[in-house]
């Protein structure tokens, strides 16, 4: 399965009214050439139709006000009690901010952009330590509290 079929599923899934739970996060820096590099860690469980979720692990370098090479991203999808026993998808990429959402012209959306193949992901900031995946016409999906991600 690929990350995109994957978050195509879990939206519908959470549509449809399937079941997620939280996950956990972590938070670390580290330095890089004498300047100071952060990385922060999202991680949540999305709902799966063919098994029993998808741990999510979102990894952002850099900040907001990061110059836009500095912001780089590496995500993780891992199928739990999958029936083809997929193993971990990876992507890496670029990561920008963006201003705005349907319903919410001051809010903060994440578009991480993966090196290569793949779609573009949206996730909007919720609060300091929350994201939630949207669509990428930046609406949230109706049961989107099953798609947030959290930090440490």
């Amino acid at each position: 399965m690929q990350i995109r079929t994957l978050l195509a599923s879990a939206a519908t899934v959470a549509l449809l009214a399937g079941c997620a739970s939280g996950g956990s996060q972590t938070q670390s820096g580290t330095a890089d050439t004498g300047a100071s590099a952060t990385t922060t860690t999202y991680e949540g469980t999305l709902p799966c139709r063919s098994c029993d979720g998808i741990d999510l692990t979102v990894n952002l370098s850099g900040t907001e006000s990061s110059p836009a090479p500095e912001r780089t991203f590496t995500l993780e999808a891992d199928y739990i009690n999958h029936p083809q026993n997929p193993g971990p998808e990876q992507y890496q990429g670029q990561w920008d901010v963006m201003t705005g959402t349907a319903t919410d012209p001051k809010a903060t959306v994440y578009e991480l952009t993966p090196n290569g193949e793949g779609q573009i992901y949206y996730f909007q900031k919720i609060d300091p330590n929350t994201l939630e995946l949207i669509d990428p016409q930046r609406r949230q999906f109706e049961n989107g509290q099953m798609l947030r991600l959290t930090k440490q």
